[in-house]
């Protein structure tokens, strides 16, 4: 139903799938160049908030001056490290705890290859 919304109602297209064991658990929808919504089924996710929102992406020129300036402003992340997807990553939460993915794309990423991406999480 999620899928049909976005792709055959708003026109967006399916990029690739995450797939777990050979199922796909969720999707990634290219709303415009460079511009994506990550989607994943409600049941495979630990929804324990109150917001439907869980989290959102932002993507980011250079991961490393990034992760530079949120350590400058005292905020929590885990280091750059190189997601199943094939971009660089960085996770924090905003005041509220949602948490919030940075990205750096590289030349290997299902975001630029449309490539599924095979999830172990």
């Amino acid at each position: 139903m999620t899928e049909k919304f976005y792709v055959e109602i708003l026109g967006m297209r399916r990029k690739f799938d995450f797939l777990r064991s050979g199922r796909r658990i969720g999707f990634y929808l290219e709303v415009g160049p460079g511009q994506f919504i990550e989607v994943f089924q409600k049941s495979d996710r630990d929804v324990s908030y109150s917001s439907a929102l869980t989290h959102f992406c932002l993507q980011v020129n250079d991961i490393q001056a990034t992760s530079h300036h949120l350590r400058k402003h005292h905020i929590d992340h885990q280091p750059p490290k190189l997601g199943t997807d094939q971009s660089w990553q960085i996770w924090c939460s905003d005041p509220d705890g949602i948490a919030i993915e940075f990205h750096q794309y590289t030349s290997n990423s299902s975001q630029v290859t449309g490539k599924d991406c095979q999830v172990n999480w």
